[in-house]
């Protein structure tokens, strides 16, 4: 099926094809993606489907936002695999760049989102948004699309990616597609593969941790205490280091905390295990 699912590489490329189908009168969904596509992606793709004539897909693994001794090199990628997952899940498009193509000689603008893009994993991976924000300005641009859908499994993302697109007037809708989990509650993501089994056994207790948090701050519970409680219960289930568990305030992620806290709640945490780095949120 990955044979009938056509693949661009350039700009150009992907414009010519966009604007044939706006010459027909149709809308256009987009899923920007770094490929080894699971089914948190696919169910993305089958949302932008929901609410869109065509589906684009880009498969881009993007330096930028990759720390100095984070995982890029060891990411991984399996093109011919994600094109025959996006067919299946009803995509029209691969948009596949390379390195060079988005980033050519002489590049020198960095797009950064003040506020939001901040705290957690903005002070655990500094640079990090500055390089999404970039990455992400960049393919709205290319594709130009009516809508483009990103998973709330990476929640300040999403919130970086609203903020950017209202600041910049771009004129698409951002869409947040719900997290996809297995059976016991892990969320699904690409970094899943570097669990060993006795690893992966373990994982499902970061969800459960940040579930424990929500449910004790709703019933009055004080913020700074459920939060520490959930470090506490990480590092003894056997993750290191916690880079953080924070009760933070739906969009806006601005802190509560301490004491209890009323309204719209959103539980974020990311952590280590062995050597992959999870993240995940729960909330209203």
């Amino acid at each position: 099926m990955s044979a009938s699912l056509p693949i661009v590489r350039t700009v150009a490329d992907l414009r010519a094809r966009v604007r044939a189908w706006r010459a027909e009168g149709l809308r256009i969904g987009f899923t920007p993606t770094m490929g080894a596509l699971h089914e948190g992606h696919l169910s993305l793709v089958r949302l932008a489907r929901t609410r869109a004539d065509r589906v684009v897909a880009s498969v881009f693994v993007n330096p930028t936002q990759f720390g100095p001794n984070e995982d890029f090199d060891a990411y991984p990628r399996d093109e011919a695999g994600d094109a025959a997952l996006l067919a299946g899940a009803g995509c029209d498009l691969l948009y596949a760049p390379s390195t060079v193509e988005m980033y050519p000689a002489g590049a020198a603008t960095t797009v950064t989102v003040a506020g939001v893009s901040e705290p957690l994993d903005g002070q655990a991976r500094p640079g990090h948004f500055a390089g999404v924000a970039t990455v992400v300005a960049k393919l709205l641009n290319q594709c130009a699309p009516d809508i483009a859908v990103f998973g709330e499994k990476d929640y300040q993302q999403l919130q970086v990616i609203r903020r950017l697109v209202a600041d910049l007037d771009l004129p698409v809708e951002i869409v947040g597609g719900p997290t996809a989990r297995a059976d016991d509650g892990l969320a699904l993501s690409s970094r899943n593969a570097y669990l060993s089994p006795a690893e992966r056994a373990v994982a499902p207790r970061l969800n459960a941790a940040l579930r424990e948090v929500f449910e004790a701050v709703k019933a009055g519970a004080d913020v700074a205490t459920a939060e520490q409680q959930a470090v506490s219960s990480l590092v003894a289930a056997g993750f290191g280091p916690v880079d953080y568990v924070e009760v933070r305030r739906p969009g806006t992620l601005e802190r509560l905390g301490p004491g209890p806290a009323d309204g719209p709640l959103r539980v974020l945490g990311a952590a280590r295990l062995g050597r992959t780095r999870l993240i995940d949120n729960v909330g209203d």
